[in-house]
């Protein structure tokens, strides 16, 4: 059962799936095994820092989360404000306290709303559970472990943090191009991942992700280091604001495409991946579900909390917490 903190049930206490999101529980080997890609399609991933229409949840799955997305909305609210996530306690449900942050509106734009969140996980048993769903865990690991030192086929993955993207019809706003792991140089070494699941389908029209192949490769130097590109836009304003800092031959290969995802089908993407996508002029919703995952070992490179509201994990120690638990392990297939 759920742990009360704070008066709220904290689903951060349970570090394994316990409801009946993806069938019978525990899940054995054969669940994970049927999970796998295929050697052509993590050739593409390591090829390109993407992958996309891999299907991960039956359009059932998807209606029920969808049915769950809905309470965290507050686009029938009249404030149109955007709360960051020192601004969480102004929302009007119980659980708020549980969130890293919450926007009803990334963008300063009312006309261009992008509703985007951190942390359901610990509020909604479908989204605690879709973080451990074998369909994202499987492929996460095998994805990791084409850029890890290790050179095993899989490796240990621990979750990192979850998002809510969503773009309503005819108003929802663009989300600029930007590198993931820009974001997150507060935990090293870079051996993260992306999952974008479609819960709607995406068209052009209605603010598909895009992916820039080859941009995986794209970096800078400091100090000895490979660092990722600078944030440019934090708010979504500018959508072509990162190409103020590439060079004139990354400007020649900067030919995005998009990944038209289908309902239930998933992108992974590589945290060094050029991604974005523009506004939802269509006449229904686009929302997506964003779970991003790393190595096992993975460490804080800060003396500060890694999200809002969890306890800090000192510079160079690994992130062991029940904030981060382990999704998949080798071991269980």
């Amino acid at each position: 059962m759920p742990i009360q903190s704070d008066d709220v049930s904290d689903l951060s206490f349970i570090s394994k799936p316990i409801g009946d999101l993806f069938g019978q529980l525990p899940v054995n080997p054969d669940d994970y095994a049927r999970c796998l890609l295929s050697e052509d399609q993590i050739g593409f991933y390591k090829a390109n820092g993407y992958l996309t229409q891999v299907r991960v949840l039956t359009d059932e799955q998807c209606n029920r989360i969808l049915d769950e997305y809905k309470r965290f909305l507050l686009w029938n609210s009249n404030d149109e404000k955007s709360y960051g996530k020192n601004d969480a306690h102004r929302l009007n449900f119980p659980e708020k306290s549980l969130l890293y942050e919450y926007h009803s509106n990334q963008s300063d734009d009312p006309n261009n709303v992008v509703t985007h969140m951190l942390g359901h996980w610990r509020i909604s048993p479908l989204f605690h559970d879709l973080i451990f769903i074998p369909t994202v865990t499987v492929p996460a690991s095998q994805l990791l472990a084409a850029f890890h030192s290790s050179k095993q086929p899989l490796v240990p993955v621990q979750f990192w943090h979850d998002q809510l993207f969503a773009k309503p019809a005819y108003q929802g706003g663009q989300v600029a191009w930007h590198q993931d792991y820009s974001y997150w140089t507060r935990t090293v070494p870079m051996q993260h991942i992306t999952v974008h699941i479609a819960l709607d389908d995406q068209t052009e029209e209605n603010g598909t992700i895009h992916y820039v192949p080859g941009s995986h490769r794209w970096h800078r130097m400091q100090d000895g280091k490979e660092v990722p590109l600078p944030i440019t836009d934090i708010d979504f304003k500018d959508m072509d604001s990162v190409k103020k800092i590439l060079t004139e031959e990354e400007i020649e290969q900067f030919q995005p495409l998009p990944s038209l995802l289908k309902k239930g089908h998933a992108s992974f993407h590589h945290p060094l991946t050029i991604h974005g996508s523009y506004p939802n002029r269509s006449s229904s919703a686009r929302r997506s579900a964003v779970l991003n995952y790393f190595v096992e070992g993975t460490q804080s490179n800060t003396d500060e909390p890694l999200l809002h509201g969890i306890p800090k994990i000192s510079r160079g120690e690994p992130l062991n917490s029940r904030f981060f638990p382990l999704v998949f392990d080798p071991k269980w297939m």
